[in-house]
């Protein structure tokens, strides 16, 4: 490009035939899924297809109404699922249209404000502080530019850009100066757009929970299909009668088959991300919620995750005299301190966007309002003297509008060895600044000297800042603070069993400050220079050792991430920029920042944070702890439901009795009550104690044999009872029905009953009563209600083929369910507390 163009910018019929050839200015990396993809996801679940299976089954049978309300359950859970994703992607659109960056281009010699994806290549950009830049390019011209690449390279300095030819990159933050660029990439060719690209090779993190109710349900397929078989054989050989043996082994199979589970689980999940939403924690992916109970190690960033991400002067150190300026009132700065803090202003932008001067100018307008000081009107800057890479300090000349002043004035300030070299000090002063400067870095802080000088007014201006006669004026300690909750929420992490792990772009000094002031053991930290220098056994061993890494560059945060996992870690990461991304998304749960986060790190992730607070993430990991213990009690409770459909649907086919179960009742008890029923342990608080547990290891079942056990015992003593009171109604004189609709109704209540002793852990008799929710309220008291409609209002009685029953039966029915809470308290205390461990199961194999 000649200076001609380079003067007037790409013309408007290029930078359109551009865009229409090229395409826009954007990245192309979404994750996120068409209603399509998302509905072929739901459907090729093998949960999901028996109950598609079923409804066929059915359909065959010619028992439309049976099926239709089996597929009915389908498009329901369908419409769950496909309702949370697209909830999740339409807020993170919103976020995207929030961030999303305008630019300042030249076009026919016009400066034009334009979206930032209708910026082409060869546009020429015009940055100042504060924007966003826009795509890939080379500097043209330069004035003072300095841009934060935190979101690339994970370092929190701003890096000067003083020649021309330097590189600017999209995604970047101006905090410095002027540059005039021209782009020479967009999209996915810029930077930004390759490390997106990268998330395509890095596969999404399956479920656990998932895979093994996959598990779950084929081996009870299997059980389902061998019963079947076994007892459509037995009767077609004792009986003879083909279509009655084949309804019997289908009843018996729907009875075996868990067509329910999958409702119980999307509803737990579902309601779990809407809890999230509300304590403002956007759930991309469902299955993120249960693995974050099983969440060991959270790697997290130091920069706006555990800090503020803002700058604040914390100490001052003027001579000998350090001084603690975090809690000084206003005005009461000593006067020894005022030069120091006065210059360091004068060596800053006058309209600051650097995060460090914008503190220099707070702590100025706090303590120095109402002294004399150089900021006066008549003072005009005349001269900036720009950081370089070869010497870290800026300058800045201040002359005086009144003639009588005889000199100008100097200030500068950069990083302390190169102030040091402008002052000209002796290296035994040096050595003791120095010493200085290392006290305040050990502490956290980020140290920055200040120096003043003067020039003659009818002097010629030096070409270099080192022909100033320097005076070294001190040292400026700036603290981007620890966010006040952190320390206690990693203290709850560790007594959860869950290792903090901080992996930051800044200095090791300042990570170990951070760190101990958090609570994260430091001890040790280790640099990504040396995460890259070991190999897979070294770093392996050095993982269990070191919880801080500094210095880490985007693809060592990946291989830190992998290395975690090949050790059978459970990994929770947290990030905000694009160099996080491939991270997050390896990790088993990506958490990444919606506030100051980019588009790529959220798409990657599976949790957002809509407000940057630490302190969410433990909530998240409780509440995934509180789903997945809720979820088991639900699941035993579930398993102990399916023993008396079972019990039932065999019993009386092998007995030489009348079938008593229909499809009609099973898929009443499994996909009204059974799903209904569970709705009560979604929403019990969970034990106090959840935070102290260790997490659930990935290798246990979600049932183990204890589970198992208790199941069947409980699912045995109702299948006793109903069989019982079958058997004997069957021998009384009463109408045909009669004993069907007394089994079903004691079946019914004692289902309902199992509830009170199933939703606690504890085995105590006073806890059985304790805490019951609303919904456990309702959800009793609707199971009940429904119960009474089905078996007394004659349309609905007939459809279950159910008989009228004297009261005094019926309710003798309802009493003999309801006295089985007594049976099944015992049981539990039979088989000990930990049959209902809430979270941290055995070492038994799965059933």
């Amino acid at each position: 490009m000649s200076e001609a163009q380079a003067a007037s910018g790409l013309d408007a019929a290029t930078a359109a035939r551009r865009l229409l050839d090229e395409g826009p200015n954007e990245l192309g990396v979404s994750q996120r899924r068409g209603l399509r993809d998302m509905a072929w996801d739901v459907v090729t679940e093998p949960m999901f297809l028996l109950l598609l299976g079923a409804g066929a089954i059915y359909l065959a049978m010619g028992d439309a109404q049976e099926a239709l309300i089996l597929l009915g359950f389908v498009i329901i859970i369908m419409g769950l699922t496909v309702l949370q994703e697209r909830r999740s992607d339409q807020a993170l659109t919103a976020l995207r249209d929030l961030s999303s960056p305008r630019a300042r281009v030249l076009r026919d010699g016009v400066a034009l404000r334009i979206a930032g994806r209708e910026v082409v290549r060869e546009d020429v950009l015009m940055l100042a502080e504060g924007d966003r830049v826009p795509a890939d390019g080379l500097l043209l011209e330069t004035h003072e530019l300095a841009t934060d690449e935190s979101m690339l390279s994970g370092e929190s300095e701003p890096v000067a850009k003083r020649s021309e030819g330097d590189a600017v990159f999209a995604g970047t933050l101006v905090v410095g100066g002027q540059g005039l660029v021209r782009v020479t990439a967009v999209g996915r060719q810029t930077e930004l757009g390759r490390i997106g690209q990268s998330l395509q090779q890095i596969g999404l993190q399956g479920s656990p929970l998932r895979d093994e109710m996959s598990r779950l349900t084929r081996r009870l397929l299997w059980i389902g299909m061998a019963l079947c078989l076994l007892l459509v054989g037995l009767l077609w050989a004792l009986r003879g009668d083909a279509l009655q043996a084949l309804l019997a082994g289908i009843t018996l199979a729907m009875g075996v088959l868990p067509q329910e589970l999958p409702v119980i689980m999307i509803v737990f999940l579902a309601l779990a991300a809407r809890r999230l939403a509300v304590r403002q924690v956007l759930t991309r992916r469902l299955n993120a919620i249960e693995t974050l109970g099983q969440t060991t190690v959270l790697c997290v960033d130091k920069t706006g995750t555990l800090t503020h991400n803002r700058m604040a002067v914390a100490t001052l150190v003027a001579g000998d005299a350090e001084l603690d300026v975090t809690a000084l009132p206003a005005g009461a700065l000593p006067e020894p301190f005022h030069a120091l803090l006065e210059y360091a202003v004068l060596a800053s932008e006058i309209a600051p966007h650097d995060p460090m001067e914008q503190a220099f100018h707070q702590l100025a307008g706090q303590q120095l309002a109402h002294t004399e000081h150089f900021l006066h009107p008549q003072w005009t800057l005349a001269r900036e003297y720009e950081l370089s890479p070869e010497l870290l300090a800026m300058s800045h000349l201040w002359r005086s509008a009144a003639p009588a002043v005889p000199h100008d004035v100097v200030a500068s300030k950069g990083a302390p060895e190169a102030v040091m070299a402008l002052c000209h000090l002796s290296e035994a002063r040096r050595e003791q600044l120095a010493a200085q400067a290392a006290r305040l870095a050990d502490r956290g802080l980020r140290v920055l000297a200040v120096a003043r000088g003067r020039h003659a007014r009818d002097a010629e201006w030096p070409a270099l800042q080192h022909d100033f006669d320097f005076e070294w004026l001190g040292l400026v300690g700036l603290a981007d603070p620890l966010r006040p909750e952190v320390p206690a929420a990693v203290m709850q992490c560790q007594r959860a069993g869950i290792r903090v792990v901080m992996v930051t772009g800044d200095h090791p000094r300042t990570a170990r400050a951070i760190a101990e002031q958090a609570g994260i053991a430091s001890a040790r930290v280790l640099s990504g220079d040396e995460v890259q220098s070991l190999d897979a056994g070294a770093l392996a061993a050095a993982l269990r050792e070191v919880s801080v890494f500094a210095r880490v560059k985007p693809q060592q945060k990946l291989a830190l991430v992998e290395a975690l996992k090949a050790q059978g870690e459970v990994v929770a990461m947290t990030g905000d920029g694009v160099n996080d991304a491939p991270a997050l998304k390896a990790a088993h749960i990506g958490i990444a920042m919606g506030q100051r986060g980019t588009d790529v790190a959220r798409e990657a992730a599976s949790l957002v944070l809509l407000q940057d607070d630490f302190t969410s993430i433990v909530s998240a990991i409780a509440d995934g702890r509180r789903t997945f213990a809720n979820l088991r009690q639900a699941m035993v409770y579930t398993l102990a439901v399916h023993v008396p459909i079972v019990g039932l649907a065999l019993l009386p086919a092998l007995f030489g009795l009348p079938l008593l179960l229909a499809p009609l009742h099973i898929a009443f008890l499994e996909l009204v009550i059974a799903p209904t029923c569970s709705l009560v342990f979604e929403a019990e608080a969970g034990a106090a104690d959840l935070m102290t547990q260790p997490p659930r290891r990935s290798g246990d079942a979600l049932l183990a044999r204890r589970h198992v056990l208790l199941s069947l015992l409980q699912g045995g003593l109702v299948t006793a009872l109903s069989v019982g009171l079958y058997v004997w109604v069957l021998g009384l004189d009463l109408a045909q029905g009669s004993a069907n609709t007394v089994a079903f109704i004691a079946l019914v209540t004692a289902n309902a009953a199992l509830i009170l002793p199933s939703r606690s852990a504890r085995s105590g008799w006073r806890h059985m009563w304790q805490g019951l929710t609303p919904a456990g309220i309702w959800v009793l008291s609707g199971t009940l209600l429904a119960l009474t409609l089905i078996t007394t209002l004659p349309p609905l009685s007939q459809a279950f083929g159910f008989a009228a029953l004297p009261p005094a039966l019926w309710g003798a029915s309802v009493a003999a369910g309801l006295a089985m809470i007594a049976a099944f308290q015992l049981a539990k205390q039979l088989l000990g507390r930990g049959a209902a461990e809430p979270l941290v199961s055995g070492p038994l194999p799965a059933p």
